[in-house]
């Protein structure tokens, strides 16, 4: 994993005047020389927003269900814990 590129204050003021004129992301890159390695080496762990990775065996599918079902339950004797609780007073 390579180091942070951290940018001059000039550049940075300058995307900023070029974004508020209406210049597009590539093109502003472009003429700048700013370098977006983040497109071409991902970092951390890429989600899908709760679709899941493509390709889960069945087995994985079966267990990422359940993990899901047992979040539930506990929700839920939470919930009717405190509704006793107040039903009490």
């Amino acid at each position: 994993m390579g180091t942070r590129v951290h940018y001059p204050e000039e550049i940075k003021w300058k995307v900023i005047e070029l974004k508020q004129k209406g210049v597009n992301n590539h093109t502003i890159m472009d003429q700048l020389g700013i370098n977006n390695i983040s497109q071409t080496h991902p970092v951390g762990k890429q989600y899908t927003y709760g679709k899941g990775p493509d390709g889960l065996s069945e087995v994985e599918e079966l267990r990422r269900r359940n993990k899901q079902l047992e979040t539930q339950l506990e929700i839920l004797k939470k919930y009717q814990e405190i509704e006793r609780r107040w039903s009490r007073r």
